[in-house]
C-alpha cells in the first residue's frame, strides 16, 4: 500500500473514531431535556400512537403529558421518506419555564415496528 492512500484510510478512521467519541447516548439526552425515564416512556408510546394511527404525513400532530411528573409537550411529523420519518418534539419539563426542542428519526423495519434511527 502506498503512503497517500494509507494516509488517507488512517485519516477517515480517526474522523470516526472522533464522531463516535462525541455521540451522546440517548439516556444522557433526554437526562440533559429535563425529562425522566418516565417521561421518556410517555413520549415513546405517544410517537408509537402518532406512527401507527394511520399512514405517517407531514403535519400530523399527537400531543402527551405525564401526569405524574408534570412533563408535556408535542410530536410533530417534519418529514416522510421511504419508510423512515422525521419527528419533531417540544418538549416542556416539569419545572422548566421553557420549552426545548429535538429532533428524531425513525424507521419502520417492516413489521410494524417504528425503530429510532440515527
Amino acid at each position: 500500500m502506498n503512503a497517500p492512500c494509507f494516509t488517507a484510510i488512517a485519516a477517515c478512521g480517526i474522523l470516526l473514531m472522533s464522531t463516535v467519541v462525541e455521540a451522546k447516548p440517548l439516556s444522557r439526552i433526554i437526562a440533559e431535556m429535563g425529562l425522566s425515564p418516565a417521561d421518556f416512556e410517555v413520549v415513546n408510546a405517544a410517537s408509537n400512537a402518532l406512527l401507527t394511527s394511520g399512514t405517517p404525513s407531514v403535519g400530523q400532530e399527537r400531543s402527551w403529558k405525564n401526569d405524574d411528573t408534570g412533563s408535556k409537550g408535542t410530536i410533530r411529523v417534519r418529514s416522510v421518506q421511504g419508510n423512515c420519518v422525521g419527528l419533531q418534539h417540544v418538549i416542556q419539563p416539569e419545572g422548566g419555564d421553557q420549552s426545548r426542542e429535538i429532533r428524531t428519526r425513525r424507521c419502520n423495519d417492516g413489521n410494524g415496528n417504528w425503530i429510532l434511527t440515527p
